[in-house]
C-alpha cells in the first residue's frame, strides 16, 4: 500500500500542491497550481495551502505535509525570504501552517527539497560522495549532499565571483534580462560552476530549474572536471521531495 503525503511548492508566482507516493516517488492524481497572492503575506500564503491541501485530501488520508519555501529555514522558522513578503523573516513558519492548515507541516527550503527528491529517485539516485543540485531560475538555489545526506541551506549561489553575488550574472534570469545567447551564458555557467568545483572538488553536479528542459543547448558546453547532468524530476521535484523529508520526520 502506498504511503502518502502532501507536498506543497510555494514560490514567487505560483504554489503548486499534490498527494505524493514518497516511497516511489511519484504524483498520486493531479497536480493542483493557483497564483501566489499578491504581496507574498504569510497568512495569505497559508490559507492558500490550506484550500489546496483540503481539495487534494478532504479525508486527511495523507498522514504528513511537506512544504518548500524560497528561504532559508532552520527548525521551522524562515530566515529569509526571495520574491515573498520581508514578513517570513524570522517567522515560526511550520507553526503558522501548523494551526492554519490544522495538520502538522514540515518546512524546507526549496533547493533542498529538489535535491532531496532527485537524490533519492533522480538524477542523484546511488550516487555517492558529495553532489551538488543547483536551480537556475531567477536565482541559483543550491543542495548539497554528502553520501546521500543533505546538508541544508547552503545558499551557494551567492558566491562572490568577480566582485558581485554571482546568481546576479549567471541565474536563468540573467541570461532573459540581458538577452544573453547560449554561448554568452554558457561562459558565466562556466566561471560558476569552476568556483563550485575548485571549493568542494564535488562528484557529481544536477542542474534544475525549468531552463533544465533545455539542457542540451548548454550543458555540453561547460568543460568541467566533474559530471554534470540534468534534473530528471522538473517541476515536480520540489513537492516530491517536500513530502519525502515530512514522511520521515513527523
Amino acid at each position: 500500500m502506498a504511503k502518502v503525503s502532501v507536498g506543497v511548492d510555494i514560490g514567487g508566482t505560483g504554489i503548486k500542491a499534490a498527494l505524493v507516493d514518497v516511497k516511489a516517488g511519484e504524483l498520486v492524481g493531479e497536480r493542483l497550481r493557483v497564483e501566489t497572492p499578491p504581496g507574498g503575506r504569510p497568512e495569505d500564503i497559508a490559507e492558500v495551502v490550506r484550500n489546496l491541501i483540503e481539495t487534494l485530501d478532504p479525508k486527511g488520508v495523507a498522514k504528513s505535509v511537506g512544504i518548500c519555501f524560497p528561504a532559508v529555514v532552520q527548525h521551522g522558522v524562515t530566515l529569509s525570504a526571495a520574491n515573498v513578503s520581508k514578513e517570513w523573516i524570522n517567522l515560526h513558519a511550520d507553526k503558522l501552517f501548523t494551526t492554519v492548515v490544522g495538520r502538522e507541516v514540515y518546512l524546507i527550503n526549496d533547493a533542498d527539497a529538489a535535491g532531496v527528491a532527485e537524490m533519492k529517485f533522480g538524477a542523484g539516485r546511488k550516487e555517492s560522495g558529495l553532489a551538488i543540485l543547483t536551480t537556475l531560475g531567477t536565482g541559483i538555489g543550491t543542495a548539497l549532499f554528502i553520501n546521500g545526506e543533505l546538508v541544508p541551506n547552503t545558499e551557494l549561489g551567492h558566491l562572490e565571483i568577480d566582485g558581485v553575488d554571482y546568481e546576479t550574472k549567471a541565474a536563468f534570469s540573467a541570461k532573459e534580462r540581458e538577452n544573453l545567447d547560449w554561448d554568452q551564458w554558457a561562459e558565466r555557467l562556466q566561471r560558476y560552476y569552476s568556483k563550485l568545483e575548485a571549493l568542494f572538488t564535488p562528484d557529481l553536479f544536477i542542474v534544475g530549474g525549468g531552463v533544465s528542459k533545455e539542457h542540451e543547448f548548454f550543458l555540453p558546453l561547460l568543460k568541467l572536471k566533474t559530471p554534470i547532468v540534468p534534473a530528471v524530476l522538473k517541476n515536480n521535484a520540489g513537492i516530491i521531495g517536500a513530502a519525502r523529508v515530512a514522511s520521515k520526520n513527523i
